[in-house]
């Protein structure tokens, strides 16, 4: 969901992308309600070229359903500190 959003603000396009080297971390989970959790990943998506587009992803999922709500992207525009990409 978070691919289909860049894709629709102009930022990523499919047959520019490498797929295989896309990351997914999750960065935290909260419970928020019965059966219902806040989720918090930081997604990498590599260009062929090989330049990165980071983002955070925010959704709400539960057991049964892996979004339970729609997912707020943010981009993130540059990293400061931290260990080496």
């Amino acid at each position: 969901m978070a691919f289909v959003q860049l894709k629709n603000a102009g930022l990523i396009y499919s047959e520019t992308t490498d797929f295989s080297k896309t990351r997914t971390t999750r960065v935290a989970s909260e419970k928020i309600g019965k059966d219902l959790y806040r989720q918090v990943h930081h997604i990498t998506f590599v260009e062929k070229s090989g330049t990165p587009i980071e983002v955070i992803a925010v959704n709400n999922a539960s057991h049964e359903e892996c979004s339970m709500s729609g997912v707020e992207v943010y981009v993130i525009s540059s990293r400061l500190g931290g260990p080496d990409k």
